[in-house]
């Protein structure tokens, strides 16, 4: 699904990736860890290719994104890859629902097929009551279950997240990670999660360890 070959990043003379290279599998949930500094949400930008790499390549199926222009690569983005991060980024002038529809917008969509496909999605999360609402109204565990579907609205075949539960209280954090795996097996999707959470990263198919810039366990 993902191939990643001879990674490498530097910002000035601070070299953060070193000759990485991994591949993921199709539906495989896998957590980045590592300490604070070992490269993980650069590697998450890099695969999210909203950034580039100094050298090396980026496949997902047969398509190397490293060599896509920024028209193409921003319509790859869109289509292909979803995000949640810690924050959940919804924007408070906007109502829930339509937070949800702006990936789908943006992708040609009209606002009745962009909500009719945010209903399902939400309905599925449990949140669907909630999604006349402006995120000021909502609890965190909602924003981020509103986050989620946000990221899933144009059924991605990847799905990368920062620290997704960073921002959520214990039982919160413990359903949006049921959750992952409950849309996992819905829909098939793979999931790359950055995360200092233990019990995420040991329920997870796979760990992949960071120190340093290299990958050092989990290949």
């Amino acid at each position: 699904m993902i191939s990643i070959e001879h990674l490498n990043k530097s910002y000035g003379s601070l070299h953060v990736l070193r000759d990485i290279s991994l591949t993921i599998a199709q539906a495989e949930i896998v957590s980045v860890v590592g300490a604070s500094g070992a490269g993980k949400t650069t590697l998450l930008q890099l695969l999210g290719t909203l950034d580039r790499p100094d050298s090396g390549r980026i496949l997902y199926d047969s398509t190397d994104v490293t060599k896509l222009g920024e028209k193409a690569l921003a319509a790859f983005r869109n289509k292909n890859i979803g995000f949640v991060f810690q924050f959940h980024n919804l924007l408070p002038e906007f109502t829930a629902i339509e937070n949800v529809c702006m990936p789908a917008l943006i992708a040609g969509k009209s606002m009745e097929e962009a909500k009719s496909e945010a209903h399902k999605l939400l309905q599925f999360l449990n949140v669907e009551s909630r999604a006349e609402h402006k995120p000021a109204q909502l609890s965190g565990g909602e924003q981020q279950r509103f986050a989620v579907a946000r990221a899933l609205i144009n059924r991605p075949a990847v799905v990368l997240a920062d620290e997704p539960s960073g921002n959520l209280d214990t039982r919160h954090a413990e359903e949006l990670h049921d959750l992952f795996f409950q849309l996992r097996d819905q829909f098939q999707q793979t999931f790359v999660i950055v995360t200092h959470n233990t019990a995420l990263a040991q329920k997870s198919d796979r760990q992949i360890m960071l120190q340093d810039g290299q990958v050092v366990g989990g290949q």
